[in-house]
Parts: structure tokens; sequence; C-alpha cells
């Protein structure tokens, strides 16, 4: 996922109500018992899997043909990649794009700045910055309308493969999990500090983990004995031993993980902030494709679009002229587009993304 655009997002206000995210209906098969043998094995099989079908020095951008062919490029076009990357769909823009276009991307992970060097087109410049930071950046830039926004949200294969950066439990490394190394607590400093009944709700709301409460308190107890949770190998193997039962082919700690990552980089938050900024920066006939990973993110994209879709919410019945009714200010293009069979066989980590399409009106 910031009161201002100016400003990096601040902590969320958590504790948040328990009805705000709802749980997710697990609609697989029965969890089963698990134990600490169990996690192991499951672990040794998920490293062999992701070393078959990735290569951890490289990335493989999802649903790169498909997001790109969303936007409908412009020869002329101004573009937005807000989270650059490994540049992938840059790329794809700027192989689209004549000599007049003009592509800006944002990526707050200096390593994902760092490797954008690399690209010494003309037409490209790089920022960076949080993309709720976007409208602020552009118009010191100059840019106040694009003709197309691309958010391809979550985590990217490097920042999970390389260890030091604390994001995956298939590493024993530093606990943390910070997208911008530069600024900002790590989970570890997080951990060191917060209260059992704060903990269980960011487990809870941000993982939707069935078992927070027992996880935050394992979490503390091992704190309060003096064996402060500092590396992502002590992290999982306190959550397995309070994890009485897992979906079948999933780490018991996956949730607990994914929750500390959205909690620390406040990855909500800044979407929630993002999403109206977008609507106003977009040119009419503009496009915005989104790629989210897990519900949390897909439901904040879907509701905000569907929102700007419709925008007749006034009482049934209520005396108006249609003329008056206010008008949509954006048009949701098709429905949510997933990755095909051949792209989650080629890259497994794909198989839970979701991009979702829009194009502005003329309404202002």
């Amino acid at each position: 996922m910031i009161k201002g655009v100016n400003s990096a997002p601040t902590k969320a206000s958590l504790p948040l109500k328990e009805t705000s995210l709802k749980e997710v209906s697990l609609k697989k098969a029965s969890p089963k018992k698990a134990s600490a043998q169990d996690a192991l094995i499951l672990e040794k099989q998920q490293i062999a899997v992701s070393e078959l079908s990735t290569n951890p020095n490289s990335h493989i951008t999802v649903l790169l043909d498909e997001a790109v062919q969303a936007l409908t490029i412009k020869a002329d076009g101004v573009y937005v990649d807000g989270t650059f990357g490994r540049g992938g769909h840059s790329r794809k823009i700027l192989e689209q794009l004549g000599a007049n276009g003009r592509l800006i991307a944002f990526d707050r992970d200096l390593k994902a700045v760092e490797s954008s060097k690399e690209m010494t087109d003309p037409r490209f410049s790089m920022v960076h910055s949080h993309f709720a930071g976007m409208q602020a950046k552009l118009a010191e830039m100059g840019v106040l309308k694009v003709d197309g926004i691309l958010l391809d949200l979550g985590i990217s294969s490097p920042q999970i493969d390389e260890a030091s950066r604390g994001f995956s439990f298939r590493y024993d490394a530093p606990l943390d999990m910070r997208m911008d190394q530069s600024s900002g607590q790590t989970a570890a400093d997080f951990l060191a500090t917060v209260t059992e009944q704060y903990l269980g709700e960011v487990i809870k709301n941000y993982g939707e983990e069935r078992f927070a409460k027992q996880i935050a308190r394992a979490v503390i107890t091992e704190r309060n004995d003096g064996r402060a949770i500092t590396t992502t190998g002590q992290l999982a193997k306190v959550v397995a031993g309070a994890v009485t039962r897992f979906e079948p082919g999933q780490n018991p700690a996956t949730r607990t993980f994914q929750a500390l990552r959205i909690y620390v980089n406040q990855e909500l938050e800044e979407l929630s902030l993002t999403m109206p900024q977008c609507l106003a920066l977009l040119a009419p006939k503009g496009r915005l494709a989104v790629i989210s990973f897990h519900s949390l993110e897909d439901r904040i994209v879907k509701q905000f679009i569907r929102d700007q879709a419709n925008r007749d919410d006034l009482p049934a019945n209520f005396p108006v002229r249609a003329a008056d009714l206010p008008q949509p200010k954006l048009v949701n293009i098709g429905k949510a587009i997933k990755p095909s069979a051949k792209e989650i066989k080629l890259n497994p980590r794909s198989r839970s993304a979701v991009l979702r399409v829009a194009e502005r009106t003329n309404i202002a």
C-alpha cells in the first residue's frame, strides 16, 4: 500500500475493525494437522520447486503482454510505470512508443533504481519514490496529465530471492522486509516493540491468518523470554510451532510473512492513496491497468473502479432527472484478466495475479 502526496506513507491506522477486511473463505482442501517435520519437508519442497521454475538472478514479468496491451499505447503518449521492478513492463511500453512518446517509472527499491540505469533511452525517466508520491513528483517534472498508468503491485522475484532482504522464510537471514532499505523500520524493529494485541491484529488483517492470536502470543513469549526475533528463520520456526493446521502446499509462515511485509511497507495504505491520484492524472481515454497478487490489494482496486464507474449513489426513487445524475469518471474495461496456464507453468509465482483495467472518461 499519507496525509499529503509530498510525504511518505504514515503507519497504518490499526487496530482495524475486524469487519473491514473480510476473512477469506478457504475453499481449498481441508487443512491438515501441522508439525515441525511437516513444515521442514514443505520448505524443502518449495525451495526445490522455486529453483526449478525460476532463476534467482532474473525476474519474469507477470502478465507482460496483457498489461501493456491494456494501456492501448499511443505513439506520442505519456505513460507511467508505477512499479519499475526490473523493467519488464517499461521496456515493452518503450517498444510501442514513438520518438515523441515519454515513459516515467517509479520504484522505492534502490536495487530497482540501480537496475534502471541500464536503460539509456532518452524517452525514459526514473524516479526513486513510492507511487503514492506520483502526482507530486510528476508535477515537479511539469507533467499534469498522462495517457496511461500501470501498477504492478506486490513483491518482485529478485526481492524474494535475495536472502538479505528478509522477505522469504526459505532462507535464514536478517528480518528486514523493507522495499526501500534507505528508510523506515525493519520487521525485526517492529517485532521488538509491538504489543501482542496489535501484532495479532496486523497478522489477522494483513495476512488473513486464522491463527493470528496464537502466533502473536508465541512471538511475544519468545521475545519476553530473552530471544528477540531478528531473523527469518527464527520467525518461521516460532510460527510453525503456533500454527496447528495449515493448507496443503503452503508453508505455515506464509500468511504471517505476508502480513509483516504489507505492514512494514504500508502497501495497502499506499495503494488506497494512489488510486485517486491515478484518476486525477489520467487524460480522457487514458487507461489504468493494475496487477494485484492477493485479495486485499484486489479488493481496493476493484472497489475504487466500481465506485468511479457507478456514480449513481443516490437513494432509490430519488426525484432527479437522468441528465442530472452524477456521471462516471471511469469505465471498467472487460473482466479481470488472469495468467494463462502456460504462464503459470513457466512462472508459478504468477498464479495469484489479477489484472484490472479501466478507462478515464471526459468527466471532470
